[in-house]
């Protein structure tokens, strides 16, 4: 009868002394008889097991499956089901993920570029990408969908912005925000998320307001930050003098 050391076996089954050992600890592999002088005597039913083990792992079947199935009948199907929907799953994100990775070459995008940003890069200041970047993961899928349709709306007066000095005096950034006002104003009857953002946040409203407002005087030079406060400003006091709806 030939019986093999756990040297030997683990040899045989293109596998190490401490995974045999360790499969014997959490009672994958069945404890062999010993020899009279105390060593380990494996048989071909520890190989054919060993190399069953082997098979269900490299499939990706983890050993806790593989300790609760030993056949057809005891629930292998059921483990090998899980498993694959595991890996379909996983298929799919590696999908998604390739999918992104070929909008960023496609598009030249630059690493900073959030995802679904990459067709509309070249429309961004690295000021916007960050604040998208932000924006992204404190607002829900509608502004972040909202943000890209208005992203791919470019007009002049956003380089005039984009290229506006730090130290622009107060006459030169009222101006800028009079005239871009009616261009917000359209943004905002396009894409209504866009009129308070803080609306659709994942979490809590004034944490978000907070956030957004610091990445802004983070990303944004005193003079642009200057124009967004009189922005708002100008907004907000026109929906203070519309008048009501008619009844």
């Amino acid at each position: 009868m030939i019986a093999w050391s756990t040297r030997e076996l683990a040899g045989l089954a293109d596998t190490t002394v401490k995974a045999i050992r360790h499969y014997h600890a959490i009672g994958l592999l069945e404890e062999p008889e010993r020899a009279l002088n105390g060593y380990k005597r494996y048989g071909t039913p520890h190989l054919v097991r060993l190399l069953q083990i082997r098979r269900l792992r490299e499939l990706g079947m983890s050993l806790e499956a593989i300790a609760g199935v030993s056949g057809p009948d005891d629930g292998f199907a059921d483990a090998v089901r899980a498993l694959d929907a595991d890996l379909a799953a996983a298929i799919e994100r590696q999908q998604a993920v390739r999918a992104e990775l070929a909008d960023l070459l496609r598009h030249e995008a630059t690493a900073d570029v959030p995802a679904g940003f990459e067709a509309v890069a070249s429309n961004l200041s690295d000021a916007d990408r960050a604040t998208i970047t932000v924006s992204s993961q404190l607002f829900s899928e509608t502004v972040a969908r909202e943000i890209r349709g208005m992203a791919a709306i470019r007009h002049e007066l956003d380089s005039e912005f984009d290229d506006l000095p730090p130290d622009a005096d107060e006459r030169t950034v009222a101006d800028l925000a009079r005239r871009l006002a009616p261009l917000v104003r359209d943004l905002h009857e396009r894409f209504p998320s866009s009129r308070d953002p803080a609306a659709h946040a994942r979490g809590e409203r004034r944490a978000a307001i907070a956030t957004m407002a610091q990445t802004l005087a983070d990303h944004y030079n005193p003079a642009q930050v200057a124009v967004l406060r009189e922005l708002g400003r100008l907004l907000a006091a026109e929906r203070t003098a519309e008048p009501p709806p008619a009844e």
